[in-house]
């Protein structure tokens, strides 16, 4: 992973030191609120519900066990012992008194951690594909161009005002696993026809109150103009993102008012003064930039299955389905990429305690090489880890409840914090998530059922992206009420699209029935193989409708 230089170091540390001040001088009245409000929302502090949330950020997902101790030692010292890891592969700790956040701040400093543009109208973390570098299906590992990107947009004056807050993923799979459709700006991996690397780019998506898909503006962009690319779009929605309503002041309703061609002659004009100038990137850049992502050395294995292994996988139900649902194959012979899910039944999806954390550490250690990834499903991932060493991670993750077999199935919940926490939300998630994960804990039924995404919003800013999910959950207010409106048919990945509400909301203690009653009209549709998500794509959402609110309201519909 990246390892800070002084100048980096030195800016951070910076960091700290004047936002320790600009926190003094608001508590004593010398600041007022109005001007201290930007300032906080600058270092990632929010006032939540309860007590401020201060969001920390990960780029791209990528931990160290270091690090990850330092955040169980947060949880443990200024927050309630825990923290939450986010879709945007962030971690936000709820509970901070407002005058210990500079504390915090300078021992995340001390590990290379910041919070720096977790908020605001600003470009935030770039996200990428939990599996990178280790992917088998991967066209080139795209982290060193997140932490070019992330260093070119880090505190840069241009950026830090834009007319809304901006988001960026960057992937490098055949498949796409960063979700880059629903980003402002999005780069799938690419090499030309002459093998030369560089990027498919989409603008334009995103989710909230008006989600969409975002579309191809560059089928292939040179790795060396990555940055110069970047900045002409940016400058052309910096010219002409509508900054007199917040709603439409994202990127992809600029797209959808001057339409894709449009917004692309106005990027290409721009692209010409920049092209092949200053930010162009160099191949030293490039090689020096990936040096800090070389895998580890790694030790070739060929042998066969370790006969405590195959017994394991024989007798031992629990374990051969979470190596089933859990355990991903390494471009490494001998290796396996490894889930660690935070989706026990009754704890708030995407939470972790500071002895989960200090214990995921050991096992980053133990079994890996120290680098834990943040998924944007909200789990953990360890990217390298022996095949032999599988049945004993396993035991020791279950322990600590970090190994329920569920990834990608009806119980791996994405959820938002919902009305528990945030001023935003119109409804909580939390419980919604807790009652659907009881009501379906039976992994023998989640199994048959197969893979299926469920995600859960408390509000229209969509942070539980239920907008993609193959069902999503969203709560909205109906006169001062929570009620909950269910899509289904969203996906992510490369047929990414948004799902269709099916009809009108549901109190909250109607949900787990009506999943039900769409999970039972699935099985009885459904082709030998099919999934859920394609049985939807198939047949339509017409007898999902009918299997929930009868043949009349299908029929007024």
């Amino acid at each position: 992973m990246y390892i800070y230089n002084p100048i980096d170091q030195r800016l951070v540390d910076d960091r700290v030191a004047l936002f320790r001040d600009q926190t003094r001088r608001f508590l004593n009245g010398s600041l007022g609120e109005d001007d201290f409000r930007p300032l906080r929302l600058q270092n990632g502090l929010y006032v939540q519900r309860h007590s401020p949330m201060l969001r920390v950020a990960i780029p791209y997902g990528t931990l160290s066990s270091q690090q990850m101790r330092t955040l169980a030692r947060i949880a443990r010292t200024w927050d309630r012992g825990y923290g939450h890891f986010t879709t945007r592969c962030n971690i936000q700790f709820n509970w901070v008194r407002l005058a210990e956040v500079p504390d915090i701040l300078a021992e995340l400093a001390k590990v290379q951690m910041h919070a720096i543009q977790t908020s605001g109208n600003c470009i935030r973390n770039i996200t990428t594909d939990p599996f990178a570098g280790v992917a088998e299906d991967e066209v080139f590992d795209p982290r060193p161009y997140c932490e070019i990107v992330r260093q070119w947009s880090t505190l840069a004056p241009e950026f830090l005002f834009l007319p809304r807050k901006f988001k960026m993923a960057i992937a490098g799979g055949g498949e796409d696993r960063a979700a880059i459709r629903f980003h402002d700006i999005g780069a799938l991996a690419k090499r030309d026809a002459d093998g030369r690397p560089g990027f498919e780019i989409h603008v334009g998506g995103g989710l909230g109150r008006t989600p969409m898909v975002g579309q191809c503006i560059k089928p292939f962009l040179p790795r060396a103009e990555l940055l110069n690319y970047f900045d002409a779009i940016l400058r052309v929605y910096n010219r002409y993102g509508r900054r007199d309503n917040k709603y439409k002041a994202r990127i992809k309703i600029l797209v959808k008012d001057l339409t894709l061609e449009g917004f692309s002659r106005e990027v290409e004009s721009e692209w010409a003064h920049s092209r092949n100038g200053p930010d162009t990137i160099s191949e030293a850049g490039f090689a020096a930039m990936e040096a800090f992502f070389d895998g580890p050395p790694l030790l070739v294995k060929h042998s066969p299955l370790d006969p405590v292994d195959a017994d394991a996988l024989r007798n031992n139900r629990a374990y051969s389905r979470w190596v089933k649902r859990n355990v991903a194959l390494h471009r490494q012979p001998g290796y396996r990429i490894v889930t660690l899910t935070l989706k026990k039944t009754g704890i708030p999806p995407g939470d972790a305690t500071a002895d989960q954390m200090d214990v995921i550490s050991v096992l980053a250690e133990r079994f890996g090489t120290g680098e834990i990834r943040v998924t944007h499903e909200q789990n953990l991932v360890l990217p390298y880890v022996a095949r032999e060493d599988l049945f004993e991670l396993w035991a020791i993750a279950s322990a600590y409840g970090l190994a329920t077999p569920n990834a990608g199935l009806l119980t791996d919940v994405v959820c938002c914090p919902g009305g528990n926490f945030c001023s935003l939300a119109n409804a909580e998630s939390i419980p919604v998530a807790n009652a659907i994960q009881e009501r379906f804990d039976k992994i023998d039924y989640l199994f048959d059922l197969g893979p299926l995404e469920l995600n859960i919003s408390g509000c229209v800013n969509a942070c539980g992206h239920h907008h993609i999910g193959h069902i999503g959950i969203l709560g909205v207010d109906k006169n001062g009420e929570a009620w909950y409106q269910i899509t289904i048919g969203g996906r992510e990945g490369n047929r990414s699209n948004i799902g269709k509400v099916i009809g009108p909301s549901f109190a909250a203690a109607d949900i787990p029935d009506t999943i039900n009653i769409l999970l039972e009209t699935y099985v009885r549709l459904r082709n030998e193989g099919e999934l859920f998500i394609d049985t939807v794509e198939r047949v339509g959402l017409g007898p999902f409708r009918i299997a929930v609110y009868g043949a009349a309201h299908e029929a007024n519909h």
